[in-house]
């Protein structure tokens, strides 16, 4: 199971950071993502890590930072300079063979519950 928690409301420019625990599961070996929605529009590609890299989505890119704690089994993403257009439920993901498109959700095996980031103007 993976549990995500840390979202709230923050002023634009603002920071949060998100956090994602899991059970039940080697996480050293998962490749873990952060992935968000807006109601309406199709999950969007954050973050990844896997293998010892990271990559991250275009509109996020300089501003937010995904990291993986393996003794915590827990995975961060450290949001800076929030900005209105990132307002959208977060959610955690594990992909179980660290292969595929990062970028597509369909990669994921293990999906969290969402958790909202509300950025206001």
């Amino acid at each position: 199971q993976l549990q995500a928690s840390g979202g709230g409301l923050v002023q634009a420019g603002g920071s949060l950071r998100l956090s994602c625990a899991i059970s039940g599961r080697t996480f050293s070996r998962l490749a873990m993502g952060w992935f968000r929605q807006v109601s309406g529009k199709e999950r969007e590609f954050v973050a990844v890590t896997r293998s010892g890299s990271t990559y991250y989505g275009d509109s996020v890119k300089g501003r937010f930072t995904i990291s993986k704690d393996n003794a915590r089994n827990t995975v961060y993403l450290q949001m800076n300079s929030l900005k209105p257009e990132d307002t959208a439920v977060y959610s955690c993901a594990a992909d179980r063979f660290q292969s595929g498109n990062y970028y597509s959700s369909s990669t994921y095996h293990y999906w969290g519950q969402g958790t909202l980031v509300t950025v206001s103007s």
